[in-house]
């Protein structure tokens, strides 16, 4: 005989088959190779809400990743993986800006992972993401190249839906990024923004009232040689004057830093830049 389950057991329950019922592991691994001046794929391999899809373009190769899921929420796992070897090049991007929502306790987990082999070039260059309040998720990049690959990553985070109003008044955000050339580290950053965001936001030290944020990091032999190219291009390309930019380089490493008060600033920028340090425009994504 069956035990009597209280109206507020059953709630529980409820919410519990739900919560675990919309939790999905997703996962791509893709492989390229380079040969006759052409990248093509050596081995692609998609589980859960997760797929790479290959536009055709006349210009360099692009991939573009889709979550089908429509979506991120607490409890998600979702894992890239690329590895490019020699000479191949590629540019990664997403179909959308993707959406971390509410979570009911546990952390969303994103890991991004790749392997750049000796003169292969990765663009990473997704659209941005939005977190809405609520929100608890940990993100980490990870990328082992060679010295003379050639690496450019792009990430634009949102700190919630400005057209709507929204304020992050508790959320739960880690951001770790770990970039080694021949084994040696060359970047480490840590990035954490918990609680009341809004508020945090507005001291001058931290975001001076900045709802969105950037940072694009140009990896190759010949990286400060762009320094000042990518500075003009972002005096150029400011139309907004609470926006603030910042691009410094060293050690075959530019490192661009975007705080604006809306996405749409962050992207112009952030085009404006990747255009000077890659020789080319966004993936065709960004434009759709």
């Amino acid at each position: 005989m069956f035990d009597s389950v209280s109206r507020s057991d059953a709630k529980t329950i409820r919410s519990n088959v739900v919560s675990s019922a919309v939790r999905g592991d997703s996962e791509i691994a893709a492989s390229f190779h380079g040969e006759d001046g052409r990248t093509h794929i050596g081995r692609l391999f998609e589980r859960g809400a997760l797929r790479m899809r290959f536009p055709r373009t006349s210009g360099r190769r692009e991939a573009v990743v889709v979550n089908t899921g429509g979506g991120i929420t607490g409890g998600d796992r979702l894992a890239i993986r690329i590895d490019l070897d020699g000479q191949a090049g590629i540019a990664v991007t997403s179909q959308a800006a993707e959406k971390i929502y509410r979570s009911d306790g546990p952390a969303a987990e994103l890991r991004v992972v790749a392997r750049l082999d000796d003169r292969s070039r990765l663009d990473w260059l997704p659209q941005e993401t939005i977190v809405f309040d609520g929100a608890v998720a940990n993100r980490e990049l990870a990328v082992e190249m060679a010295a003379t690959a050639r690496l450019t990553l792009f990430e634009g985070l949102g700190l919630g839906r400005v057209a709507h109003g929204e304020t992050l008044r508790n959320i739960g955000w880690r951001d770790r990024w770990r970039i080694k050339r021949d084994g040696r580290l060359l970047l480490a950053e840590d990035v954490r923004l918990h609680g009341d965001v809004a508020t945090l936001m507005q001291r001058p030290a931290l975001g001076a009232g900045a709802r969105a944020l950037g940072v694009l990091v140009h990896v190759a032999p010949d990286a400060e040689a762009c320094l000042e190219a990518v500075r003009a291009a972002l005096v150029g390309a400011t139309a907004n004057t609470d926006t603030i930019s910042g691009a410094s380089a060293w050690n075959g490493m530019l490192i661009v830093r975007i705080a604006a008060p809306d996405l749409r600033f962050v992207r112009d920028l952030a085009a404006a830049a990747v255009s000077i340090v890659t020789d080319g425009p966004m993936p065709r994504a960004w434009s759709c």
